[in-house]
């Protein structure tokens, strides 16, 4: 009897003591029967995604993704949260278990996003796991950044096969996510607002014109608003979600007076706006000011002009809920949801994204005003672009040209643009291709064994690519390559002309003056050795014949420079090759070596977050001279892969005593970049700073003029010179 009570006893303390609470469904046991699929878990790719009760670890439910026989995509199950939590270390564990996994990999992916970046990723892919096994643990370790806003933890699989996940665990500092105490944080008013989250509840009639012109109207609106409005700068309103509330009323509007009246009484719904004491007038000498031009480009009432008026000279001062500045002063976008989960059919998360880039890039880009385009006029003819289309692929596209259209080549396009990726392929041809004289040129082998088989010779002239000129081709694509010149986008766009979905694409060619044609075999990035020209083992610096130096920063290490500068200081002249990004930063600490006193060589064009649209310029920054100076002749050689960092150390540099910069227009995109998520998950950039000599001079679309203009041609391909190096050496010697 007694053992019977104990028995029972027992069994009572273990019903009635507390059970642990998951915050997170990473053993994936908690299932959402009407996706099939496991709850709170998103999908990225294009595999087959479900839960598995078949082949668990343990439990009832294991996540599985499969291919669906095209190898050249990628699937990920994936789990997001909210990096609430101190520490400095991130582990995630978890078990997997592998089938037939070839021409790709599998792994469990870690990565920490904030400050609208990814601060720390991996995906396991160096470790190279394929083939067929049956399940083991894995981990992966990161350092947990202390600005950490989200953590994301997944499955991930590429090329072909099959591959199973499950009991996921998320550590930091060895301490269980699940049962540590989250940061207090508490919440703005605008995260709470969680009414839209699955569903805009959008539904757009048929697009006319005054339609068109309306929503054009809503999103200048809209955007001021958001930039402008005191109860929006503190984080009241979700802004996003306030415009899919007015959104309904506002598209009901049968004339411009009900319009305009919408739209004031939106407004008036946040309340008075009080008079600010602070708020000051544009500076005379702005290099770029706002620009309200729009307030009278509509036939809009004077009270709602007026109100407009009223919250500009009144607006928002100091820390804004949505933008904020980066440590190199440039634009930080702050508390805009990524909205990964978002359907593509849903019109009003479409438009959501456009009016958040269109006014992004109207207070926060200056460069706004040297586009092809007329910014003011893009939101209207974007509109039904955005709106129509089809489906995820349909919206990157539109995206991509959307981007395209502020014509800087830091605006990337290449994070969360996985069906355009997909459209691409990931075949891709065994040599490199570049424009020369304006023509696709082989310029170089990645795996010279595969010459024979590919028959095109270095310097063989491409001019047809499966049937269609390279031309026309160039013309149907370019609008999708953002870049600030056109150089910039050739060198873009060369590196995909020969990407396939297929494993061979048809070349017609010139080769010494004789066209042919030839099934050119296609490979995988991982068979062919695009980096094998690189001499990364090999000091950064050498002593060229008749006594010149020879620096490339590709591979510039910061332990290097003195040496670089003893060992050099008796040279007839050193020659720098910029003609890459450039390893270390070094304006400074080389750029001393070159100049005989303090000198100016970049001023900078700066936001100011109180008055959006504004962008004054700093004091010119200056390179100081170092205890000792070179006293021989200084050349630099750039052209179109001179970017950003190397653009800048290019106009360091060329402050020096006795400095000629050679080669060809540079990729003209400098200036610290500010990153831009978009809805859906996608990431681009933008230069967010303005970039001037001393002078006022821009860079920006211009790139770094050469003193004296060298391009390489065909023949120099052909017998293999580098003519750039060697016009280089000539006025070297010529300076004697």
């Amino acid at each position: 009897m007694k053992q019977t009570i104990l028995i029972i006893a027992s069994f009572l303390l273990i019903s009635c003591a507390p059970q642990t609470h998951k915050k997170f469904n990473l053993d994936f046991e908690t299932y959402d029967s009407s996706l099939e699929f496991p709850k709170d878990w998103f999908e990225w790719g294009d595999y087959t995604l479900e839960a598995d009760s078949v082949h668990v670890h343990s439990g009832e439910y294991a996540s599985k993704i499969t291919s669906k026989g095209n190898e050249d995509s990628f699937g990920c199950i994936a789990y997001n949260i909210p990096a609430n939590y101190k520490g400095t270390s991130i582990k995630l564990e978890g078990y997997m278990k592998i089938k037939n996994v070839e021409e790709g990999f599998s792994g469990l992916m870690l990565r920490i996003d904030g400050n609208n970046e990814i601060m720390a990723f991996d995906n396991m892919e160096k470790q190279h796991i394929h083939g067929t096994k049956d399940w083991q643990k894995y981990s992966v370790t990161l350092p947990y950044p202390e600005n950490a806003e989200r953590i994301i933890v997944a499955g991930i699989m590429t090329g072909k096969g099959e591959a199973w996940f499950d009991d996921f665990i998320v550590t930091i500092d060895g301490q269980d996510i699940q049962t540590l105490k989250e940061k207090e944080i508490l919440p703005d008013n605008a995260a709470l607002d969680k009414e839209f989250d699955l569903d805009s509840k959008i539904e757009f009639p048929e697009l006319t014109e005054e339609h068109i012109s309306n929503l054009d109207l809503l999103g200048k609106v809209w955007g001021f608003l958001k930039y402008h409005h005191p109860e929006v700068g503190t984080g009241n309103y979700n802004w996003d979600y306030e415009l899919f509330r007015i959104l309904p009323r506002y598209l009901d509007a049968k004339n411009n007076n009900e319009r305009d009246q919408v739209l004031l009484t939106w407004i008036q719904k946040y309340g008075e706006i009080e008079t600010c004491s602070t708020c000051k007038e544009v500076m005379e000498d702005a290099v770029v000011k706002p620009d309200m031009a729009w307030f009278n480009e509509f036939d809009i009432q004077t009270a709602l002009k007026n109100k407009l008026h009223e919250i500009y000279q009144n607006r928002f001062q100091g820390k804004h809920f949505y933008i904020g500045r980066a440590g190199a002063g440039n634009p930080k976008f702050l508390n805009e949801n990524h909205y990964y989960s978002m359907s593509f059919d849903d019109g009003g998360f479409k438009l959501l994204s456009l009016y958040r880039y269109w006014n992004m890039i109207h207070y926060y880009f200056p460069h706004k005003n040297i586009a092809d385009k007329n910014w003011n006029d893009v939101l209207k003819e974007f509109i039904p672009k955005f709106i129509h289309s089809k489906n995820k692929l349909g919206y990157e596209l539109a995206c991509m040209e959307l981007i395209s259209a502020i014509n800087d080549t830091h605006a990337t396009t290449i994070i969360g643009f996985n069906n355009v990726e997909k459209k691409k392929g990931t075949f891709y041809a065994p040599f490199k291709v570049q424009f020369i004289e304006n023509q696709l040129v082989v310029t170089d082998y990645y795996n010279p064994e595969l010459k024979d088989i590919s028959k095109l010779d270095i310097g063989d002239v491409i001019t047809h690519i499966n049937g269609k000129p390279v031309a026309a081709i160039l013309d149907s694509i370019s609008p999708y390559y953002p870049a600030s010149n056109d150089v910039a986008q050739r060198r873009d766009i060369s590196k995909d002309l020969l990407r396939s979905r297929k494993e061979n694409s048809t070349v017609t060619y010139i080769s010494n003056t004789k066209e042919s044609q030839h099934i050119l075999p296609l490979y995988k990035k991982d068979d062919l050795n695009m980096k094998w020209y690189r001499w990364t083992d090999e000091p950064s610096y050498k002593l060229l014949d008749g006594n010149i130096g020879y620096v490339t920063l590709e591979y510039i290490k910061k332990e290097e420079i003195p040496i670089i500068k003893e060992t050099f200081k008796n040279t007839k002249g050193i020659i720098i090759d910029i003609r890459n990004y450039p390893s270390t930063f070094v304006p400074y600490t080389l750029g001393s070596y070159f100049v005989s006193s303090p000198t100016s060589f970049v001023k900078i064009a700066k936001f100011n977050k109180d008055i959006p649209g504004e962008f004054t310029f700093t004091e010119p920054l200056k390179i100081r001279n170092g205890s000792e100076i070179y006293k021989g002749k200084l050349i630099i050689l750039v052209n179109e892969v001179s970017q950003s960092q190397a653009e800048f150390t290019t106009m360091a540099f060329r402050a020096g005593n006795n400095t000629t910069v050679i080669g060809s227009t540079t990729a003209g995109a400098d200036g610290s970049v500010s990153s831009i998520y978009l809805p859906g998950g996608l990431l681009t950039r933008i230069s967010g700073n303005g970039m001037y000599y001393p002078d006022g001079t821009e860079t920006q679309r211009i790139g770094i003029i050469p003193d004296i203009e060298i391009t390489p041609t065909i023949d120099g391909i052909k017998n293999g010179k580098d003519e750039l190096l060697e016009k280089a050496i000539e006025i070297i010697h010529k300076s004697e």
